[in-house]
């Protein structure tokens, strides 16, 4: 039988062992997305890493912000983790920002130029570029703030009751 959730105890101490959400990724990638969403919370930014899309795509970061405005983050680790995935560019129309995420040691030129980038290790991440502003559809932001509404809901419910 799970054991349910001390609720005294504060929630940070049960991030990172759902096991579920890192079973494919690497240490690497979990690190630099932590960093990524402690960014996030120090901007203000309710940040959810794995997100599915409406377009059933998955993305490696979003963020909420308080004015209902969403960031999106694609995280790469290395070269060929970027220069081999090319499904980023179906998340462009769901944020108002895009950004890729990398650790320190990336090299940076081989970016794009034309979108933002953070530099991220497990303690924490900076913006080096902002990302250039494109909104959202009226219909497909109100859709998207409660599908991360519910999302995060879930998940918190799942770590405080796992037997659902």
């Amino acid at each position: 039988m799970a054991e349910m959730l001390n609720l005294e105890q504060p929630l940070s101490k049960f991030i990172g062992e759902h096991k579920k959400q890192n079973h494919l990724r690497t240490p690497k990638t979990i690190e630099v997305t932590r960093g990524i969403c402690r960014c996030f919370e120090n901007m203000g930014y309710a940040p959810l890493a794995e997100f599915r899309l409406p377009n059933k795509r998955r993305v490696d970061v979003i963020g909420l912000g308080p004015s209902g405005d969403f960031i999106i983050v694609e995280v790469k680790v290395s070269v060929a983790d970027y220069k081999g995935d090319q499904k980023w560019p179906d998340y462009l129309a769901y944020c108002d920002q895009f950004y890729f995420g990398v650790p320190p040691d990336f090299p940076n030129e081989i970016l794009k130029p034309n979108f933002g980038l953070i530099t991220a290790d497990k303690f924490g991440g900076v913006i080096c570029r902002e990302a250039p502003t494109n909104q959202m559809t009226t219909k497909r932001r109100k859709y998207q703030q409660i599908k991360f509404a519910l999302t995060a809901a879930h998940r918190l419910q799942r770590l405080i009751d796992p037997e659902i």
